[in-house]
Order: C-alpha cells, then structure tokens, then sequence
C-alpha cells in the first residue's frame, strides 16, 4: 500500500469537488454475456458464486482505482484488495465472508470454499475495524434487476467499491447475467467502470485461461 501524493495527483480537482457531495457515489448496471463461462463452470462442477466473485475481484484489482480508497482526507492505493462477500445462512438472513484475494483461481477457490463453510456453521455481520482493503459483494439470484443501490454510510461517504448481480436470463441464445457497481466518484470515473466491465466481459469469454483449466 501506498499513498497518493495530492498535489501531483492527476484527478485532484475531481477529488475535491466530489468530495464535497452528500452522496458522492454513482452506479452502474450492464447486462453481461455469460454463456461460455456458465457452461464451463457447469462441466466442471465449480461453485459458479465462487468463480465469479473470483472474476470481479481479479477485474477490480487489474484497475488502479478500484484499489483506491480516502482515508481522512488522504487517499491510499492498496497493493490487494479481497472480496467481502454476502452469504445466505439459515432463517433467510445473511452473513458477511472476507476471502483474501489471490491470483491463482484454484487456491482462490479452495479459500472460498473452506470459508463459506465455515460462516455458514458461524455467521456474523463483523468486518475488521478500519480494514478498507475491500470490494463489497452480493448476489440477488431471485431477480434480474436493472439498478441496484446499496446500504452504506454517508457521513463520511466511504470508498469501498460494491458490486451486485442478479438471476440469469436468456436473451435469444445467450445466457445473460445483470452486474452492479458502485464506486466512488471523487476516486473514479465512468471510464473506469467501462474498463472494469471489459475485463469482466473478456474474463467471461475466456473462462479456461482465466481460471487456468488445464
């Protein structure tokens, strides 16, 4: 981790203004193609929750911004930021589940695997205190939504990018999939979201390079 230098920093105007704003995220939601990735993940018996959260966290950590986050005034780029995941545990209630980021799907997905379980017997709603080196996550697999907006706190607004997706749905012969971001705008930009989503979109269409089937 390191932190920026403000009076080099190229998009310091933009961080001062929106820094202003009450509520100084924007949202983004796009239907994605997902008909080769579902279908390998399907012929290979992986936890399609897994794998995906796995692409959107590689995608985050390929962008700078994304990586981003104000801390008092100050902004700080982290070196990893891991995926905080929500996940459904008995009574239709939720737990949270902080899985460390790693670049290796296989290891990426033993992690996962082994603490979903472990929440899944052991559910809590606790993030480490300060930890900021996140990307939040949440899956609504009852709806394929158009928008989303998350919960979060305004005063001070925090930075941690959020992500949500919803049920699939066939669109002629693909399998589509709705994706929310949120991000915050003293930090980012829309073109940073349109470089984001490419990732995702190119990850999607190259499922055994990017998760490494041999």
């Amino acid at each position: 981790m390191h932190e920026v230098d403000l009076r080099t920093w190229r998009r310091r105007q933009h961080f001062d203004l929106f820094n202003t704003f009450d509520h100084p995220h924007f949202n983004m939601c796009a239907n994605l193609e997902l008909t080769a990735f579902h279908q390998s993940i399907r012929g290979r018996g992986w936890s399609f929750t897994v794998a995906f959260v796995y692409v959107i966290a590689r995608a985050a950590n390929a962008i700078p911004e994304f990586r981003q986050r104000i801390r008092a005034g100050k902004v700080v780029e982290h070196d990893i930021v891991s995926p905080s995941v929500t996940i459904l545990v008995d009574d239709d209630l939720f737990s949270f589940c902080t899985i460390p980021y790693c670049e290796s799907f296989a290891d990426f997905a033993d992690s996962a695997t082994a603490m979903i379980a472990h929440v899944k017997k052991h559910p809590n709603l606790e993030n480490d205190p300060g930890r900021d080196d996140l990307l939040f996550m949440t899956a609504l697999p009852w709806v394929s939504f158009t928008s989303f907006m998350h919960p979060m706190q305004l005063h001070p607004a925090d930075s941690i990018p959020r992500f949500a997706w919803g049920r699939f749905f066939k669109e002629g012969q693909q399998l589509k999939i709705p994706l929310s971001v949120q991000g915050h705008h003293a930090l980012m930009d829309g073109i940073h979201m349109g470089r984001f989503y490419a990732r995702v979109e190119d990850y999607m269409q190259h499922p055994a390079v990017v998760l490494d089937w041999r």
